[in-house]
């Protein structure tokens, strides 16, 4: 007769132990939004900084749907100091206008050098030629660069519509940030 050999429970554990080792186990709970009753999901059921912008439908929060005193304050053009820079230069070079501004001078015809009272080499410089009040530009073009001998300077040269050198006022502002 043949005699029919069971395990010992000790046995089965090991063997089950061995298979999850051997094998691994993996257990997935994936929520959908299908698996989510409308309207269960609350602000404190959402980890801080986990949604983007691409994650909330347009237009679905409205200026009702954002607590204003979360809100933190909005920097101007130039957020580093307060102001951003700034000279109205006439044709002779002479400042009419200006804010962060050493000095300013008229190298040659055509040509100016302003000074800031900081390093602008971080900075981005925009030119017009335009009058110092309220008179029509005359026509021309406009370039600037800085200034390599000097970390606060911004060259400026005017042309007159011919493409020559000629002397005329502008407005130059230097944001920084």
């Amino acid at each position: 007769m043949f005699r029919r050999l069971m395990p010992s429970p000790a046995m089965v554990v090991a063997l089950i132990a061995l298979f999850m080792a051997l094998g691994g186990s993996a257990y997935a709970l994936v929520i959908t939004g299908a698996s989510i009753k409308n309207g269960t999901v609350r602000g404190a059921d959402i980890k801080n900084r986990s949604l983007t912008g691409s994650d909330v439908a347009g237009n679905r929060l409205g200026g009702k749907s954002i607590k204003e005193s979360s809100l933190g304050t909005v920097p101007g053009a130039s957020v580093a100091d307060g102001m951003a820079r700034f000279a109205v230069v006439g044709a002779n070079g002479v400042l009419a206008r200006s804010r962060g501004v050493s000095t300013v001078a008229r190298t040659s015809e055509g040509r100016y050098q302003v000074v800031f009272t900081r390093d602008v080499r971080g900075c981005a410089f925009f030119a017009v030629i335009g009058d110092i009040g309220a008179a029509a530009p005359p026509q021309g073009e406009i370039a600037t660069s800085a200034v390599a001998s000097n970390v606060q300077a911004v060259a400026v040269r005017t042309e007159g519509s011919g493409g020559n050198p000629g002397d005329r006022p502008f407005h130059l502002i230097v944001p920084c940030s």
